[in-house]
């Protein structure tokens, strides 16, 4: 079985497999064919995949393999029919790359769609591997930019009080960047709609913030639930007012296939104190702070730092690159029927795909997007696990 790693576009320091990985992908019965120079930005030299037992080859061999390993979807161009694709292709944002596949019949494996609720589908999943790194990116950020110290410090010139720092959201990024400021000596509170949520900030050295009348917006696949716009915008102001006092705000609110929630607004930006720092996780698509300008940092009238950078695990492009690989490797190796020697897909694996009883739609994309049954995708393409249309 020959496995292509292609170069990643512009702009995308990331490589899909890094040479730690031959080994495993080398005993499951894969040749592995990179790109010339496909990992230099993430510090993997071809020599070092050739030491490994890869092939460095041109793109154009590469994208002749009959499965390809990806960050970013590639295009169809120069890719054959039947060929087994796997990157983030963040279908809901980009259903355009779901239908060029289905038109070349390329069966594209969207990683971002990875099921996370299934036990055996954690060490695959790329969402979790991947925020982990940029929630501890985002507090370093943060703490690079806010122009105090951040533990406290006694000194005999005085002492120095602890930062404060607040995190809105306590997912996987969420719960990283927590436990990140808490190790640099920070007072931390973080926020989170899940109320389950408040042991998990407590544990990593969070203090919670409680908001009046919150039940449990969790759904049995540990997602949040769809909130009301009145609750939504109670959440906010609550924890905009516990960051008025912040040193540095971390924003991680993603929704799949829709723009970032704005949670804080300019009116909140407005209240901050001068030489607080806004990190925003999500600046890629739109941005939580309202007055992030993605890719850049900017300062707003009243001196507050707004940090809009973009591919945050892209910034740890070696580490994150190994974690990514490590993911591709067991999904890649799982595929593996153990009879043929070949990699299949198959429609009982509920990693792969799931038809919900009675229904005119397989799930397809890695759970994610829903490709009826004569070809074509739902008209209503829904997150059945994450509850959000």
């Amino acid at each position: 079985m020959k496995l292509g790693v292609p170069k990643e576009p512009e702009g995308e320091t990331r490589v899909g497999i890094v040479p730690s990985s031959m080994k495993k992908l080398s005993r499951a019965g894969f040749e592995v064919y990179i790109e010339e120079g496909a990992g230099l930005a993430a510090n993997y030299h071809d020599q070092e995949y050739k030491d490994a037992g890869a092939h460095i080859v041109s793109r154009k061999d590469a994208l002749a393999c009959e499965n390809l390993v990806c960050i970013r979807f590639p295009g169809t161009d120069g890719i054959g029919e039947g060929t087994n694709l796997a990157c983030v292709s963040d279908p809901f944002r980009h259903p355009e790359y779901v239908k060029a596949c289905m038109e070349a019949n390329i069966t594209l494996l969207s990683m971002d769609m990875i099921p996370r609720r299934l036990s055996r589908a954690q060490s695959m999943d790329v969402n979790s591997s991947q925020d982990n790194l940029a929630g501890y990116k985002a507090v370093l950020l943060g703490a690079a930019a806010v122009p105090k110290g951040i533990p406290m410090m006694t000194t005999s010139a005085g002492t120095i009080r602890p930062a404060k720092v607040v995190i809105m959201g306590s997912g996987v990024a969420g719960l990283q960047a927590i436990a990140t400021a808490k190790r640099l000596g920070a007072i931390v509170f973080a926020s989170d709609v899940r109320k389950s949520a408040a042991e998990q900030i407590e544990s990593v050295g969070g203090r919670f913030i409680e908001v009046d009348g919150m039940d449990d917006f969790e759904d049995e696949s540990g997602y949040a639930k769809p909130l009301t716009p009145e609750f939504i915008q109670k959440v906010n102001d609550t924890v905009c007012g516990v960051a008025a006092d912040a040193d540095i705000i971390v924003t991680t609110a993603r929704i799949f296939g829709r723009p970032a929630p704005i949670t804080v607004p300019s009116s909140a930006v407005a209240n901050f104190k001068s030489g607080a720092v806004v990190v925003d996780m999500n600046a890629d698509v739109g941005g939580n702070c309202e007055d992030t300008v993605q890719g850049e940092v900017t300062t707003t009238e009243n001196g507050v730092i707004i940090v809009g950078t973009s591919n945050l695990p892209g910034t740890l492009a070696n580490t994150a690159s190994m974690l990514y690989s490590n993911n591709l490797t067991t999904f890649f190796t799982s595929l593996v029927d153990k009879e043929s020697g070949n990699v299949v897909i198959s429609e009982d694996d509920d990693i792969l795909v799931g038809a919900p009883e009675g229904s005119d739609f397989y799930v397809n994309g890695m759970g994610g997007v829903l490709i009826c049954k004569d070809g074509t995708i739902h008209p209503k393409q829904t997150r059945l696990a994450g509850g959000v249309e």
